[in-house]
């Protein structure tokens, strides 16, 4: 028996559709997090391996995890080229410990129970403009890693996956022709300075940030053969940062804090900033209205209301800060490093 939909009725069936997978978006990143916690993607590698054969390999019931294998290819991260066997799509290759352009740290960060708990109380934040992290664990997210060095050195290692992309376009795309030192501030475990002085043999730099902050430094730095060009700086950037820099970095920071402390942090810079310095922010710049080009940068700044009491913002609202703190933005390059932008800075005549 055939049948023609009404067209009426099929747009409403697709629209039905479309609010159900976005209701079930948490069932596809546990999903994520369970392939990352059995390492699926590293035990099916590059080739075709079937369902019994992944369960033995992780101890996990056959039948059950069949029923995951099958969810994960209707997220696109796997495929089943013939009934029961599985293979790594190209998103899936970023689940492999062991691949170039790995997220699996990244993925087991931001789908830890302790941020999925601060998740569930989310109401909070939106009720009180507090952030639920706080309310739920009685603490700053920053603290708590401070007291989970495990959680700590995964966080640092997601940081520096997520930098690897944007790290390499900003090193490739920035004039650092009349830069001698790079001052990395929030440097984490040094991924972006390494993109950069491996591009750049003539630039020194120092990597500064907390001292949990850049544990993981000192390697990601050796492994890209820049060490001896390069500092690292343990210490609090609300109180200093050291100097000596031409050119002054802040990436992915200011999402992490409201604007009490952003304000804090460009004036701890200003400061400190030698004559002639320049001051670059890489990070997200919303839009002055939300759209659907790229949903990551709403998801993280809600995401940074409920588990950091940070927040995302447009260019207008970092140009405001700047200029309250003493900085004048000389440009404003949007989307400069892929999903990331540049705004350049100089200090206020």
């Amino acid at each position: 028996m055939t049948s023609t939909v009404p067209a009426t009725l099929a747009s409403k069936i697709r629209n039905r559709a479309a609010l159900i997978e976005i209701i079930g978006g948490y069932m596809a990143s546990q999903s994520l997090a369970l392939a990352a916690e059995l390492k699926l993607a590293d035990h099916i590698h590059d080739g075709r391996v079937t369902s019994a054969q992944l369960a033995e390999a992780t101890g996990t019931h056959a039948p059950s995890l069949h029923r995951l294998l099958r969810t994960l290819v209707a997220v696109g991260v796997l495929t089943e080229p013939t009934p029961g066997e599985f293979r790594l799509t190209e998103v899936g290759e970023q689940l492999r410990t062991d691949s170039p352009n790995s997220l699996w740290a990244f993925t087991r960060f931001f789908t830890n129970p302790t941020l999925f708990s601060s998740w569930q109380q989310a109401r909070h934040s939106i009720e009180t403009g507090e952030c639920a992290f706080d309310h739920v664990h009685g603490k700053n997210a920053y603290v708590h890693l401070a007291e989970h060095p495990e959680l700590s050195a995964l966080f640092n290692v997601a940081m520096g996956q997520e930098s690897r992309a944007s790290a390499q376009l900003v090193a490739d795309g920035y004039d650092f022709s009349g830069v001698r030192t790079v001052v990395d501030v929030g440097g984490g475990d040094g991924t972006l300075l390494a993109a950069i002085l491996g591009t750049h043999p003539h630039l020194r730099g120092v990597c500064f940030d907390s001292a949990a902050g850049v544990a993981e430094a000192a390697g990601v730095l050796a492994a890209a053969g820049v060490s001896e060009r390069c500092e690292i700086v343990a210490g609090d950037f609300f109180s200093s940062v050291p100097g000596g820099g031409d050119l002054y970095i802040i990436k992915s920071v200011f999402q992490d804090w409201d604007d009490e402390n952003a304000r804090k942090l460009l004036a701890t810079v200003r400061a400190h900033l030698p004559a002639g310095a320049t001051l670059l922010i890489v990070g997200s710049v919303l839009p002055d209205t939300a759209n659907t080009d790229n949903p990551v940068m709403f998801y993280t700044d809600i995401n940074m209301l409920v588990t950091a009491g940070g927040r995302e913002r447009t260019e207008s609202e970092f140009r405001s800060l700047l200029a309250d703190t003493g900085f004048t933005v000389e440009w404003c390059g949007h989307g400069a490093a892929g999903p990331l932008s540049l705004i350049k800075a100089v200090p206020a005549s």
